[in-house]
């Protein structure tokens, strides 16, 4: 069977405003303001909470040490638990793809790095949870990406194998986990990193879901 496995954040959906705003949030009861901006950090915001942390409080406290984020972190995700959908919106042609793979036999999964319960709400949000038959999130097992048993999990979660599969994601962790498990990347140009993407030297671009359906077929068939 024929597997796709996506990233979430910043591959099927642009959920780096509501990210951002949360960890806004968190410097605000410290009493600084607008700390991070919603578009130029849009890329540290899909590397998580914690990246987003700390390079807030490296405007803020130049000093700042790993417990201040530790304090701060599950505050965030309180924050952000509560406003998960307030700006995210799917990437333009994510529902034609999804039902296009979904009638042509593929098996689909997400592998991402945020907290299970979070993504498993997300994707209920935005009305695509049923195109999945798993999410394996960072906290669901010991490990997660770059680690190449989240995404070989993943990929068994959906009976796939990993030889007759394909991770679609938008960072270099997405590309490090596809180099570990010897798994081929798709990684998008849409996202924050736009055409510099490319300097990854991942298997394939994806410029428009709308390409999506042809550049698997051309990788998996």
């Amino acid at each position: 069977m024929k597997s796709a496995i996506f990233d979430l954040d910043g591959t099927l959906a642009d959920t780096s405003a509501d990210l951002l705003t949360a960890a806004n949030a968190c410097f605000e009861a410290l009493g600084h303001k607008g700390v991070l901006d919603l578009e130029r950090d849009a890329l540290t915001a899909f590397r998580g909470g914690r990246a987003m942390l700390g390079l807030g409080f490296s405007r803020v406290k130049p000093d700042y040490c790993e417990a201040d984020i530790d304090v701060q972190h599950p505050i965030f995700l309180d924050h952000y638990s509560t406003n998960l959908d307030v700006h995210t919106v799917l990437y333009d042609g994510v529902i034609g793809a999804l039902d296009h793979l979904q009638g042509a036999g593929y098996a689909l999964g997400i592998c991402t790095n945020k907290p299970e319960g979070l993504a498993v709400e997300l994707v209920k949000r935005l009305k695509i949870d049923h195109y999945f038959g798993a999410l394996v999130g960072a906290d669901t097992l010991p490990v997660r990406k770059p680690d190449p048993e989240h995404l070989f999990e993943t990929i068994r979660r959906i009976g796939g194998t990993p030889d007759k599969s394909v991770l679609i994601g938008d960072t270099i962790t997405d590309r490090k986990t596809s180099t570990n498990a010897n798994v081929p990347s798709i990684l998008v140009t849409f996202g924050p990193s736009g055409h510099a993407i490319a300097d990854l030297a991942p298997e394939a671009l994806l410029h428009h879901y709308d390409d999506l359906p042809n550049l698997l077929s051309q990788m998996l068939d």
